[in-house]
């Protein structure tokens, strides 16, 4: 479940709440009670980069890495060539 963070307008008070993606935005401040609170726009807590997979995801069977040289594949196809008539399948 995500975490939002929220701020009352009436009162300042800042508060992060773990809520549902499906959940009803919250709207009573705990603190002064009024029904003024606003989520915030916050930064992601974590980013996915690199060239792929760590090499524990998606193990089976104590197996080290599920594509090895021998039986990954050794280059993609070339795109299809695409002219002002359109795109044409080689």
């Amino acid at each position: 479940m995500p975490i939002y963070a929220y701020q009352c307008q009436a009162c300042g008070h800042s508060l992060e709440a773990l809520q549902k993606i499906s959940a009803p935005a919250l709207t009573d401040c705990p603190a002064c009670h009024a029904p003024s609170l606003q989520k915030q726009v916050t930064a992601a807590a974590f980013r996915l980069g690199g060239g792929g997979w760590y090499e524990t995801d998606f193990k089976k069977d104590n197996k080290k890495n599920l594509a090895t040289p021998e039986t990954a594949p050794a280059t993609p196809a070339p795109a299809p060539a695409c002219g002002p008539s359109g795109c044409n399948a080689a």
